[in-house]
């Protein structure tokens, strides 16, 4: 009998099983209040006085404080702004991925917002056709936007794009076996950097954030832990005005939840 110690995640199908080693997980995600908002329904984003609940086709502006909504944004009839799925507000705007999946061909564009007025101030389309952009963040001076793909035949191909400020192309990595098996049988929903550079992604419905490494040789992220969370999948945002905290969302209650990282991650020896 073969019995396994450390921190391990099993990926492939039960009869033939490869463990994959993660790191040590000292840290957790800890709840600290919810707020319902009808648009919580795929993702949200933060700034430094509101949190941004999104749903397909509306966003609304909350105060971070009292909770209240001060804003929303409606798309017009017609528009191709079809299915928003992620935001992140840097220098006063929202960009939020956008796309109409599942319809074909595909099409994806970054939608821009100015933050405060709620007013939509331009899309960008992408040239990518293959995969459905799912979120976008700018760090380190570059751009990184998340193209996904679903179920069992192509949720494979999903992919992490890295875009200069020209947005021309200037990396791409796919996802490790041991997080596509908790996609399955959907595919990577959101995504975002934290402070310290880190980053973490979700699936469409797990109450878990998994931390990945990018590989400065290889084009495959590395799984580095998986870290429970009280949200369920979807996108997700970290407050830089409020260390250590990260907004996730519930879309079952159409709630916004506020979450403070406690630990760290510790790399076996």
């Amino acid at each position: 009998m073969l019995e396994f110690t450390g921190n391990y995640a099993s990926v492939g199908n039960p009869s033939c099983i490869t463990f994959v080693d993660l790191a040590e997980n000292h840290q957790s995600f800890h709840e600290i209040r919810r707020v319902a908002a009808p648009e919580a329904h795929q993702a949200v984003a933060v700034d430094e006085t509101s949190f941004y609940a999104i749903s397909n086709r509306a966003i609304a502006r909350y105060d971070k404080q009292s909770g209240k909504r001060v804003a929303r944004w409606d798309a017009p009839n017609g528009s191709e702004i079809k299915h928003l799925n992620s935001g992140i507000v840097k220098d006063g705007r929202l960009y939020c991925a956008n796309s109409n999946w599942p319809t074909k061909p595909l099409k994806n564009w970054i939608e821009i917002f100015d933050a405060e007025r709620m007013e939509h101030l331009q899309s960008k389309p992408f040239v990518e056709t293959e995969g459905a952009i799912n979120w976008v963040d700018r760090h380190e001076g570059a751009w990184w936007v998340a193209f996904a793909f679903y179920g069992e035949a192509e949720v494979r191909r999903t992919k992490l794009v890295r875009y200069d400020k020209q947005w021309k192309k200037t990396g791409e990595w796919t996802f490790p076996e041991s997080v596509i098996q908790r996609f399955l049988p959907m595919s990577n929903s959101g995504g975002c950097f934290g402070p310290n550079g880190d980053l973490y992604v979700t699936g469409h419905d797990h109450a878990e954030l998994y931390l990945l490494d990018i590989p400065t040789n290889g084009n495959e992220l590395k799984h580095v832990a998986t870290v429970p969370a009280p949200i369920a999948g979807q996108g997700i945002a970290w407050d830089f005005d409020d260390l250590g905290v990260v907004l996730g969302i519930n879309r079952a209650s159409h709630e916004v939840v506020f979450m403070r990282s406690t630990g760290a991650i510790e790399p076996l020896r």
